[in-house]
């Protein structure tokens, strides 16, 4: 997706912000594209002070002179943003464009800032099957509406392949993690098909899942904020919902 936004790209892998920074220097960068993930973010921060540039992130499009589009409350406003100093640093959403059908090969670069820390202990961080939430081309989000029952949702996203996300009310009630949180205060996501389950649809989660390609909402009230800018909408039990879906969606398998 990087390398489809900024059209004839050079792929940098590397751990160091400053030596991507001297890279970009010196061989005449236009601009330097970061996915727009949590480390993503963090790591562009860095190489933008290395250049002493401006930065710009969650971008959802970019023209060709490195005009940014940003996408504000919750989805209402569309803004547009340019750097005016140094080399542009612009982190895109993950999911906001197209992939590119070919990728250049990747131009390893040594360093890491992070040199001069000693490391005494490492706990990975046991991944499941299920795909990161970030990353994923489906997405199943559960709300207030499941109760702290997360097993029809679980059922149904494992039928779809699909990550797990939440609204910032199961996070709060202790249903989940804040790591599983879509939202303003949360993460962002741009799947190719986004299923909310018993979720109200305040402005904070519209903010996380609004550039989503295709929206699926789930929920017994039929005023829900969120129908409003659902692609189809579903009014009925949740579990009852869930589980025939999983049901038919296996079956076809």
């Amino acid at each position: 997706e990087l390398v489809a936004a900024a059209g004839d790209a050079v792929v940098v892998e590397s751990k160091s912000a400053k030596a991507v920074a001297e890279y970009a220097k010196s061989n005449g960068f236009a601009a330097v594209f970061v996915a727009a993930t949590m480390d993503g973010k963090e790591f562009a921060a860095r190489i933008a002070v290395a250049l002493d540039s401006g930065i710009i992130t969650d971008a959802i499009a970019v023209d060709s002179e490195f005009v940014t589009h940003q996408s504000i409350f919750g989805g209402g406003y569309t803004v547009k943003a340019k750097v005016n100093r140094g080399i542009p640093v612009i982190t895109l959403k993950p999911g906001s464009v197209e992939a590119a059908a070919s990728v250049p090969a990747p131009i390893h670069l040594d360093g890491d800032d992070n040199s001069m820390v000693t490391i005494k202990a490492v706990k990975p961080k046991v991944r499941g099957a299920r795909p990161e939430l970030t990353e994923a081309k489906i997405v199943v989000s559960g709300g207030r509406g499941i109760d702290g029952d997360w097993s029809d949702v679980e059922k149904f996203a494992d039928s779809l392949g699909a990550a797990i996300g939440a609204s910032r009310a199961a996070v709060d009630a202790g249903w989940c993690g804040h790591d599983m949180q879509v939202g303003q205060t949360g993460k962002t996501v741009s799947p190719d098909l986004y299923v909310a389950c018993g979720i109200s649809g305040a402005i904070q989660h519209k903010a996380g899942m609004q550039t989503s390609k295709t929206i699926v909402v789930i929920n017994k009230d039929p005023e829900a904020p969120l129908f409003e800018i659902a692609d189809f909408g579903v009014v009925g039990d949740l579990s009852s919902v869930l589980s025939k879906a999983a049901e038919l969606i296996n079956a076809r398998k």
